[in-house]
């Protein structure tokens, strides 16, 4: 849990104009939860298509590095719409949040898990064919961050 000294900070978010619209709308917050889940399918396709290659498991004739250079635009304009809607949907239940173990496991494992993504297993860092073992290793990091980030945000709702 945070320290109690950061929950003035998420009453202000929930009190905000657009968290407040948001939270008193009957239609936004569903519409916006279905946005943000729809580009977390896209994100998620990116990401599976790499890992499973990287795993060994599909699309053998395709290098990981080109690969994964050719779903980078998804993965980023997916993450931009998450990011946005994400904010939208944290601003109209801030203070739950703020409560909610979920949340944090989230939130946490989200900057890990884009740091992962991005520069670890960036293209240009994967432009000569990993070996089987560095590939096994990065697609299972991968899913298994991945895995924790959806899991805890999905969870959020049911704590």
């Amino acid at each position: 849990m945070p320290p109690e000294s950061w929950i003035g900070f998420f009453e202000w978010c929930e009190a905000t104009v657009l968290g407040s619209a948001v939270r008193n709308s009957i239609y936004a917050f569903p519409i916006i939860e279905a946005i943000h889940l729809v580009a977390l399918c896209v994100m998620g396709g990116a990401l599976i298509m790499v890992d499973l290659r990287l795993l060994g498991v599909g699309m053998k004739d395709q290098q990981a590095g080109h690969l994964a250079t050719l779903v980078r635009p998804w993965m980023v304009g997916a993450l931009a719409v998450m990011l946005s809607s994400g904010v939208l949907l944290f601003l109209s239940e801030a203070i739950k949040c703020f409560y909610n173990t979920s949340f944090w496991v989230k939130m946490i494992t989200l900057p890990i898990a884009l740091a992962f993504t991005f520069l670890v297993r960036d293209p240009r860092i994967m432009k000569g064919a990993p070996s089987r073992m560095q590939g096994r290793l990065l697609g299972s990091a991968s899913l298994a961050l991945w895995f924790v980030v959806a899991a805890a945000g999905r969870w959020i709702g049911y704590s």
